[in-house]
């Protein structure tokens, strides 16, 4: 990059990379939340109408699935390029993969224009999003550790996680408003291309916003120390492998299965089966949202005095305490408790999330942070995304409880991971320092 590029580039304090980071992930978890609300509510019909409606909708759901076996890919190869060549660049080229994958789903024909081209071309653009999703959250959420001074690192790192409460509460907001004043044929023939559509001025928007923004000092300062691994995804398992499975424990029971359980099965659960109006279903996915991103920023903040461990395992606690009255909750059958149930499992949820990025960051040497990170968190989405599918496929036969059981499976294994983590904690800032 030249002097005169340097010039014109986003002053570099942490709230301005922060604030940078966090504009682009709106754009990125807008895209990708988008397609999990609609595979609930309308592709099963559309791409897959061969099969009866649970067949479709496991179909929908399946293709949902496969954006997760692609973010480990994803992971990987972002990962390397990142700590090769850089953060900004990477995310940068995340940026316009995701944002031009959805933009191109809101032009698709169905399944009655091309027929089983349609789920085809369905599968390959969720396969792409998936792909530019695996490498954004660890090079946007280093963007802003790296950047953090020492005693801020959870607080800077917690505003690039709002980007994801936005990013789905905007999502939705236009799922809602698109689903509230169009009929249901206009929804399912026409409307529900609309927020695909829109996700092109976030686009344009997100990435003037991070060409603006420098590299990281650590990343610098391993490339002036000669510090850049040649292959980095070789290294991080050959010399971590233990703390990349223990990450992925922990963003397992943390984030994976309790998101896609309330936010995209619990759509479809009170939509489908429930029989709930779906505008107002929606409205509660966007208020919860919008409220709890404060709990996001709390919690970012608490860590830098308390520390992330405690967050975490008040957060694991309390999603072991509901997950079973949470469908006892749900099956009250009215929205007003359908909104307390996302309130309770999207709360510790977030907590947890605002604190993810200053704690992974911590874990791996900077040479190899970008794969460490995003080879941990994306493993785990693997599981996270067949919640929806296996939700959908035990649900008929046997209820409620397996779906409760697996998140009390993946809190246990959180937690196995957390404790092993801490108790390797010395050892790991011995040999890999902290974030510089």
């Amino acid at each position: 990059m030249t002097s005169n590029s340097l010039d014109n580039e986003m002053p570099v304090s942490p709230a301005r990379v922060s604030t940078a980071s966090m504009v682009g992930t709106i754009m990125e978890w807008y895209d990708f939340f988008l397609y999990g609300f609609t595979a609930a509510l309308v592709f099963g019909q559309l791409f897959f109408p061969a099969y009866s409606s649970v067949a479709g909708t496991l179909a929908s759901f399946g293709t949902l699935a496969v954006g997760f076996v692609a973010r480990p890919l994803g992971g990987v190869l972002f990962g390397h390029f990142g700590d090769r060549i850089g953060r900004k660049t990477m995310l940068i080229t995340t940026l316009t993969m995701m944002g031009a994958s959805t933009f191109a789903i809101g032009l698709l024909p169905t399944y009655e224009v091309i027929g089983v081209w349609a789920p085809i071309l369905l599968t390959t653009c969720r396969f792409m999003q998936g792909i530019a999703l695996g490498g954004e959250w660890g090079g946007a959420v280093l963007m802003a550790v790296e950047y953090s001074p020492p005693g801020r690192r959870g607080f800077f790192g917690s505003v690039v996680q709002i980007g994801a409460t936005l990013g789905l509460a905007i999502a939705t907001a236009v799922l809602f408003s698109a689903s509230y004043f169009l009929t249901k044929e206009q929804f399912m023939s026409w409307g529900w291309r609309v927020p695909f559509l829109l996700s092109i001025v976030m686009l344009l928007s997100g990435l003037y916003i991070r060409m603006k923004v420098t590299e990281t000092p650590a990343f610098r300062k391993a490339q002036a120390a000669g510090k850049i691994a040649k292959f980095p995804v070789v290294e991080v398992l050959r010399d971590h492998p233990g703390v990349v499975v223990y990450t992925a424990f922990v963003y397992l029971g943390a984030i994976t299965v309790p998101f896609y359980t309330v936010w995209v099965f619990l759509t479809y659960y009170a939509t489908s089966v429930l029989k709930l109006d779906r505008s107002m279903v929606l409205l509660g996915v966007v208020v919860v949202n919008l409220v709890l991103t404060f709990v996001i920023l709390a919690a970012g903040a608490l860590s830098d005095r308390i520390g992330k461990r405690p967050i975490f395992l008040t957060g694991f606690v309390i999603l072991t305490a509901i997950a079973f009255p949470f469908f006892t909750i749900a099956d009250l059958g009215e929205i007003k408790w359908i909104w307390l149930a996302m309130l309770l499992m999207a709360g510790p949820l977030w907590a947890m999330w605002g604190v993810m990025p200053a704690y992974f960051t911590e874990l791996f040497p900077e040479q190899l942070r970008y794969t460490g990170i995003s080879l941990g968190s994306q493993a785990a989405t693997i599981i996270g995304g067949l919640v929806p599918l296996f939700s959908t496929a035990v649900l008929p036969k046997y209820g409620t409880w397996p779906i409760s059981a697996l998140l009390v499976a993946s809190e246990v294994m959180a937690l196995i991971g957390l404790v092993a983590l801490s108790r390797r904690k010395a050892a790991l800032d011995s040999e890999c320092g902290v974030v510089a």
